[in-house]
């Protein structure tokens, strides 16, 4: 795992390697309830891997939960995000200002973990 934030507001853990073992271990830290959705996601990436001869699936399985632990691992913008999702979902107002700030929270996660 990569060294943690200095400071009382830093992640609440440093982001994993991107192996689905880390991924397992840091999902089972900071979304316990998480962890059977990573294994189904997993079973299903490495059948996919093997019936397409392809590793496609299993580079998606490891965007999507590494996306997923860079977001969690930080327990404000985990909170923004599904604040904006209940927006949008909601279909109350226009959702365009939240799904452009969604947008900019994944962007994030994906330079932190450099994807």
């Amino acid at each position: 795992m990569s060294a943690q934030s200095d400071g009382p507001y830093g992640p609440l853990i440093p982001m994993p390697e991107l192996t689905p073992d880390a991924l397992r271990a840091a999902v089972a830290r900071i979304a316990p309830s998480r962890v059977p959705a990573l294994t189904q996601h997993l079973f299903e990436a490495t059948t996919n891997a093997q019936q397409t001869q392809s590793l496609a699936p299993l580079r998606a399985f490891i965007h999507s939960w590494a996306v997923f632990v860079a977001i969690e691992r930080h327990p404000q913008r985990a909170a923004r995000l599904r604040e904006l999702e209940r927006i949008v979902d909601a279909g109350e107002q226009d959702p365009t200002d939240a799904i452009a700030e969604i947008c900019r929270i994944r962007e994030s996660a994906e330079a932190e973990i450099g994807l």
